[in-house]
């Protein structure tokens, strides 16, 4: 018999399938597992040791923003620091294709707001090198990278290729644009595209454009979703990706449905989450997922499960843009923010929404960042005058001035050259709502990572680890039989994955050798800021201790949470290699 590859020798194995966990060995060679448990006729050239450590299938990401950081970042850190071996590119209709060339820079500067990439880092780290959707896949493919990746088409660039941004934003489609976008489609995935992302958050849309204005996709109309839709219907392959958030609802999941009936392939429905401030906020939407499969409409819900909170500053901060008077004042270069912010007008707007009625900025805020009486001054510019503001809530500061928090907030962010920090704490987690969340329902999937967006104040690729030392570990509210089966062996399910998400003869071996008692990240929450993007950027992360070892293909990316610098990562058209 030929030599192995890698043996990874006394672990436990926790399979992907629910199956009880079992001690033995793995053996691996030419990128795929071999053999699981026994004995082997063979030496292998590699041997780790996993004597007391959790044997498992690398996870597995369906909700990222790396469709930029992968090109000068092949391991799509955070999350390849966090046991992710797979991702999904391209969500929310985000991303760089197909696009004409003189659109180039216009495609980066939206992504700088609506999901806050900083634009030196993707001006200096990526090489545009296509158009079409078959060159940039065949350019994503000779790109090196250490973890597997499958894309969507970019809604929101598809429809600007077509119509032309400003048509895109102001007016359905013609029926000659339609056919030309199912064309498109069907084109790219025959391709190798997975299928199609959508973000759906009306006028007033959370994640705008860099100008304010709301992302193509916003104002959408059905049909020139469904039009996309009959094309996964008549290929019977691919699914969807949808962020629909409108306001309303009810109309909000029966739209979804519809969109369901009329795909019938699997939705990925952004997504769904627990609060403790409401019992029944999470099993009412696992009820509208059980009842909506029970009518045959395979929809899924992407779990929000990442205990965090938020550092931020208002020269970068964008997730306040569901105010229009909140995002008329962050928006532009930083002199025309300090100017606006310093216009009476816009600021008596803004406390006119903050004062409203039925609450709406106020929701926002809870939801998103934290409520602002309670926001924490963190850092202050290395500006002597104001260091005794750190570590006090926006409140107290507000007291001490005798101003109103709206006042002082923008006062001290511009004696701070905008740079003063604000911490939103984390806004409360149950581990009992959350895993209930998990646990009680076929069809949800943890994560919602956001991987390479919000890069100055969000860390979400540490789902994976905290939610394994949270729920599984610390409060023992789920198995790591069911824990992985969610972070690995369902999202491969749901997003069209061939032999991912499981350990199993003769599937790719994507690996993550752990100690679940050391499992941990430095620093906690929301991270510490990296200098390592192009451009000199810099972005805030969140690192990773307790992995042995992390494998893709058969190749180890990280030995004791150090790279290898190995780069067996595969694009996988149509979810195979």
């Amino acid at each position: 018999m030929a030599e192995f590859d890698i043996q990874i020798k006394g672990g436990t194995i926790v399979d992907g399938t629910r199956v009880p966990a079992f001690r033995g060995d793995v053996w691996i060679r030419d990128g795929k597992v071999v053999q699981i448990g026994g004995r082997a006729a063979a030496s292998a050239k590699q041997v780790i040791d996993a004597d007391g450590l959790i044997v498992a299938p690398g996870f597995v990401d369906l909700h990222t923003h790396y469709d930029a950081q992968i090109r000068w970042d092949p391991w799509c850190t955070i999350s390849g620091w966090h046991g992710v071996t797979s991702v999904v590119l391209g969500n929310c209709g985000f991303g760089f294709f197909p696009v004409k060339q003189d659109f180039r820079e216009r495609s980066m500067l939206t992504m700088t707001r609506t999901e806050a990439i900083p634009f030196e880092a993707m001006k200096k780290g990526m090489n545009w090198d296509w158009e079409t959707v078959p060159q940039y896949l065949d350019s994503l493919d000779r790109a090196p990278k250490g973890v597997n990746c499958i894309q969507y088409m970019p809604t929101a660039s598809l429809m600007t290729y077509v119509m032309g941004l400003e048509a895109a934003k102001t007016r359905p489609a013609t029926p000659e644009e339609r056919s030309l976008m199912a064309r498109i489609l069907d084109e790219g995935m025959d391709a190798g595209l997975c299928g199609f992302s959508i973000q759906r958050l009306g006028p007033d849309s959370t994640q705008a454009d860099f100008d304010g204005s709301p992302m193509v996709t916003d104002t959408m109309c059905d049909e020139d979703i469904l039009n996309l839709a009959r094309v996964l219907r008549n290929r019977d392959e691919g699914f969807i990706q949808i962020t629909q958030a409108t306001g309303q609802m009810q109309k909000d999941r029966e739209f979804v449905e519809t969109l369901a009936a009329e795909a019938r392939r699997p939705i990925l429905h952004n997504l769904v989450a627990a609060t403790p401030r409401d019992p029944e906020f999470h099993k009412r939407g696992m009820r509208w997922l059980e009842q909506a499969n029970l009518r045959g409409l395979p929809i899924f819900g992407q779990a929000a499960t990442l205990r965090t909170g938020f550092a931020f500053t208002l020269e970068h901060w964008n997730l306040y843009d569901a105010s229009p008077a909140w995002r008329a004042v962050t928006t532009g270069t930083k002199a025309e923010k300090i100017a606006k912010m310093r216009d009476p007008e816009l600021r008596a707007a803004i406390k006119r929404e903050q004062e409203d009625a039925n609450r709406r900025l106020e929701l926002i805020q809870a939801a998103i960042g934290g409520p602002l009486r309670k926001l924490i001054v963190q850092h202050v510019n290395d500006q002597p005058e104001l260091e005794q503001y750190v570590g006090k809530t926006l409140a107290q500061i507000a007291e001490e001035w005798g101003k109103d928090m709206i006042d002082t907030m923008l006062d001290l962010s511009i004696a701070g050259d905008l740079n003063v920090e604000f911490l939103g704490p984390d806004r409360g987690s149950s581990a009992q709502f959350t895993s209930e969340l998990i646990k009680d329902s076929p069809f949800t999937l943890p994560g919602v990572s956001d991987g390479g967006a919000h890069t100055k104040f969000f860390t979400g690729g540490a789902y994976t680890t905290d939610f394994l030392r949270w729920l599984v570990r610390d409060e023992k509210k789920l198995s790591l039989e069911e824990a992985h089966y969610r972070l690995s062996a369902l999202p491969a399910h749901a997003a069209g994955f061939r032999d991912r998400g499981v350990l199993r003869e003769g599937a790719w071996a994507d690996v993550v050798v752990y100690d679940l008692n050391a499992l941990d990240t430095t620093p906690e929450w929301v991270g510490e800021v990296a200098h390592d993007f192009p451009g000199g950027e810099w972005r805030r992360v969140i690192r990773a201790h307790g992995y042995r070892s992390i494998i893709v293909n058969g190749q180890e990316t990280f030995h004791d949470s150090k790279p290898t610098g190995a780069t067996p990562g595969k694009l996988l058209r149509h979810g195979h290699a």
